[in-house]
């Protein structure tokens, strides 16, 4: 996709919990991911494309000319996965062509690896095998993905920011999967006149003239992207403070929410908002308002009922 066509992320019109949900994430990996969950047409796969004029500069290991490990700089990326795509194509595997041309075996990597460092998307995950997704959060969840063919193996670096989307009439995740994501965001269509008005607006705009319609937004996302980036620097001095800490815990006992995963992704994600507002302490306002996307969709017998 031309970065120069993408739709710009502040002119996204409501959805407040999906944008804090995603900047969070790319605040801090540590959250776990973001799940966000709505009919078509909602604007998922628009947020998140969105987010490439504020990825932050990383460094990652790539390959030169000859072949020899080099270490560069540059933006993260978005790595897209396809639906169709096979569990080879993901975990890695046998270059075919290698192996019907040379004769001999070259494991490859696949899109695990090549989302080490960056953001993967998965658009429909709720349509993906199982074993599919089961690849994926375990590579998510360990930071590296296991190739093994026959006697040869490798071994692929995979620590990346997890971002799914999908549509629940089309079908559900199963309860363990659900919970392997940080933060869940019911991405509901707008109701207010106004605001849809404003999105019908907007993306004329955008479609007549896209260049025209990015200049509006330019001082915005340059401001995001050093926030972003300024956040992610400031990150690891950010702590929490232990009224803070308790009243996230009184939360999730209170709600009977099983999972450990509940209080990593709360904690996690109130960091992550103190440093977005270049705090050094997450604070019990940090927590209630990170609560419902952490909390909400976990299951446990308090929630059911």
């Amino acid at each position: 996709m031309d970065e120069l066509l993408l739709y710009p992320f502040p002119a996204i019109v409501g959805q407040t919990e999906m944008k804090t949900a995603l900047v969070l994430a790319l605040v801090n990996p540590q959250v776990g991911g973001v799940l966000l969950i709505g009919p078509y047409g909602v604007g998922k796969t628009t947020a998140v494309r969105a987010l490439t004029d504020m990825m932050p500069t990383i460094e990652r290991e790539e390959r030169d000319d000859e072949g020899k490990a080099v270490l560069r700089r540059g933006p993260m990326r978005i790595i897209e996965l396809p639906l169709n795509a096979r569990l080879e194509d993901v975990v890695g595997g046998i270059n075919e062509r290698v192996a019907l041309e040379q004769q001999r075996i070259l494991l490859e990597e696949g899109v695990l690896a090549r989302a080490h460092r960056n953001l993967l998307y998965i658009d429909e995950i709720n349509m993906l095998e199982a074993r599919v997704v089961d690849a994926i959060l375990d590579a998510a969840a360990q930071g590296r993905t296991f190739v093994r063919r026959g006697p040869m193996t490798r071994l692929f670096p995979s620590q990346f920011v997890l971002i799914g989307s999908m549509n629940p009439e089309e079908g559900t995740l199963r309860p363990q999967i659900l919970d392997r994501f940080g933060l869940r965001v019911w991405v509901a269509p707008l109701a207010e006149r106004q605001q849809r008005l404003a999105i019908y607006r907007h993306n004329h705009a955008f479609r007549t003239n896209p260049e025209a319609f990015r200049a509006n937004y330019l001082n915005e996302l340059e401001r995001l992207r050093d926030e972003v980036a300024n956040a992610r620097a400031i990150l690891p001095e950010v702590g929490i403070a232990p009224a803070a800490e308790e009243f996230a815990l009184a939360c999730i006992q209170a709600l009977n929410i099983p999972s450990h995963r509940a209080e990593i992704a709360l904690l996690e994600a109130a960091r992550a908002r103190a440093a977005a507002d270049n705090r050094r302490e997450a604070s019990i306002d940090d927590v209630i308002t990170i609560a419902p996307l952490a909390l909400r969709q976990r299951r446990s017998a308090h929630l059911e009922a």
